[in-house]
């Protein structure tokens, strides 16, 4: 991504023809009902689910016991930070969420602070959205993953609504340090029984991939007709008519994405040990099924990538594979590779990659206008009609931004759907909630492992669990009239959803197309290199395995933003045969620099296609 504006030149009419914009994302009454459709649960759902209830049963029952549950939101906010992380090497998640306990702290510091110098509900809606604006476009600047910015905002827009002192607010912030310490400790627990269990994870992610591409016929049907655009919209293609190519490059897109991120979960995790150096010999495996899938390729059988990565998704000892061809060389190029990364250099490289992200032309930007403007006008509507505490209405509207607008439909629709059945559940489970102190606290923690194991099969049923834990933390400081915070809630969801995407409607963001444009470039100036190092006899091993892992890093940057763009409002069309080549182009390029027994293949250029 560029750090300077991206203004679109003039499109040539067989190019890039404009197009109404309803025809490009108006999302069909099939695609709403895929949205709320409920799918597999994630296979580390349990992890994030136990994780905070571990991290937040010791605080809370800490607090029980002296008898000031009144501080139970300043605890939360550090227990809640045990919900980040689990995707990555425990190295990495160290840093990662120290990092979030920090950010939670200073969100709730800015809300404490403002909410003790004024009692103006403007200022206080107006803060509010700016804080969730902020945290949406650091949180997706730092790819830090699920659950993102929402929790955040959650916390510090509540805040913003309790009464505060100046003087209370050294002592929330010292027991949100306190309970984000011990969400650290909780985060990083495992490591002392799995060390390797991210790594292992994510190898055996790759290695399923890379079998569903090796056993596809499409995926080994290159030369095959070509099939025409792909679909503009990722959540809702319409009608289609699948070929077996492509069926075949999703499936090798699938695939690249998965041996990627295992190769950075490689690289990100500590010292080389041998469970890691068989790791990554496995991810040489799915690398070389998905570039060069087909008999005769000296690619491992689907069914043999299956057998590996159920071992090494187990408990047992990770499955040694026998030698792929230039093995010894691409482990001693990750070695290589792992060391630069961690160097100073590799360290600078890295934080310009992030201030380009939230620079100037970033595609970030005009979603954090999104949620500024949408939040505000949620917040002000709700206080409009008599809402003493608008927070959830900003809650809401923060929550349905997406990469694109199409997505942030399908999110609107969940949140809206799980909210009002969460309200349902509060109501029900009120009366047992205050039977005592300690039923209370049972109950917000029950929701809080709900809700975490809910919500990997669809965002609407996590948010049928997400609402009452949130109703019931009110109940901390005192009991509330039910019809109250009932019909507040309702209220707010609606107002939040209709003004959260309202926004997003209004707020183009075009410079997803210029993503797509970048991301193009990028891909063909990786290839251009991978294919200069199959072309040098003299290149060594190390640098051709370092250019093909670029391109394969290139090609996912490409499917995601043209999977962005697509589903964008006000766009221009998108070069999806450009996109079509391009993808197609590049995995003949990472077939022919795969390391394979039969003769070397050439990559035809792209104007070949």
């Amino acid at each position: 991504m560029s750090d300077t504006p991206v203004r679109p030149g003039r499109p040539s009419a067989r190019k890039l023809p404009k197009l109404p914009p309803a025809v490009r994302v108006l999302p069909s009454a099939s695609a709403s009902a895929s949205a709320l459709r409920l799918s597999r649960p994630s296979d580390t759902w349990f992890k994030p689910a136990l994780s905070v209830v571990v991290a937040s049963a010791v605080p809370h029952l800490t607090l029980l016991a002296i008898g000031r549950l009144d501080l139970v939101v300043s605890t939360m906010a550090g227990s809640l930070c045990a919900l980040y992380g689990h995707g990555l090497p425990y190295a990495r998640r160290a840093r990662a969420v120290a990092g979030v306990v920090l950010g939670m702290a200073a969100g709730l510091a800015a809300s404490l602070v403002t909410a003790s110098l004024t009692g103006s509900t403007a200022v206080l809606i107006a803060v509010g959205a700016l804080l969730a604006a902020v945290q949406k476009v650091l949180c997706d600047a730092t790819r830090i993953g699920p659950p993102g910015h929402v929790i955040f905002t959650f916390v510090s827009s509540a805040a913003l609504f309790a009464p505060q002192r100046l003087g209370q607010i050294p002592g929330h912030l010292a027991l949100t340090l306190g309970a984000g310490a011990f969400a650290w400790l909780v985060a990083l627990a495992p490591a002392l029984v799995r060390r390797e269990g991210p790594e292992r994870r994510a190898v055996a992610r790759a290695l399923e991939a890379a079998a569903v591409c090796a056993a596809d016929p499409g995926s080994r049907n290159r030369n095959a007709e070509d099939p025409g655009p792909r679909n503009r919209n990722a959540e809702d293609p319409g009608p289609r008519h699948h070929s077996a190519v492509d069926l075949g490059s999703r499936h090798r897109s699938a695939a690249a994405a998965a041996v990627h991120a295992a190769w950075q979960c490689l690289l990100a995790s500590g010292r080389p040990t041998p469970v890691r150096r068989s790791l990554e010999r496995l991810v040489v495996h799915a690398e070389a099924a998905f570039v060069a899938p087909g008999p005769g390729a000296g690619a491992a059988d689907p069914e043999q990538l299956r057998a590996w990565a159920a071992l090494t998704r187990g408990r047992g000892p990770v499955p040694t594979p026998p030698p792929a061809p230039t093995t010894a060389d691409e482990l001693y190029g990750i070695d290589a590779e792992r060391a630069v990364l961690r160097a100073r250099e590799g360290r600078r490289a890295a934080r310009r990659a992030l201030l380009r992200r939230l620079g100037p032309g970033s595609p970030l930007l005009p979603v954090a206008v999104r949620t500024l403007i949408g939040c505000a006008l949620a917040g002000y509507l709700c206080a409009a009609l008599g809402v003493g505490r608008p927070y959830w209405a900003i809650v809401t509207a923060a929550s349905l931004y997406q990469a694109n607008l199409t997505l942030s439909w399908n999110r609107t629709l969940q949140r809206t759907l799980g909210n009002l059945l969460g309200v349902l559940v509060f109501a029900a489970v009120l009366p047992v909630s205050r039977i005592s102190p300690l039923a209370l606290v049972c109950c917000c923690l029950f929701f809080g492992f709900a809700a975490e194991a809910l919500i990997t099969r669809n965002y609407w049923l996590g948010s049928v669990a997400v609402t009452p834990m949130a109703l019931l933390v009110l109940e901390f400081g005192g009991a509330h009239p039910a019809g109250e915070l009932i019909g507040d809630r309702v209220l707010d969801t609606v107002l939040g959803a209709a003004a959260g995407f309202l926004a997003a409607t209004l707020v183009t963001n075009r410079r997803a197309a210029g993503r797509v444009e970048q991301a193009l470039d990028a891909t063909d100036r990786a290839r251009a290199a991978a294919e200069r190092t199959v072309a040098d006899p003299a290149a060594a091993p190390t640098e051709r395995d370092r250019a093909r892992r670029r391109l394969t890093a290139s090609l996912v940057e490409l499917r995601e933003a043209g999977d962005t763009a697509a589903g964008e409002w006000w766009q221009r069309a998108l070069p999806e045969q450009r996109l079509l080549a391009a993808e197609r182009a590049g995995h003949r390029t990472l077939a022919a620099t795969a390391p394979r027994r039969g003769p070397t293949a050439h990559a035809p250029s792209i104007g070949a296609e």
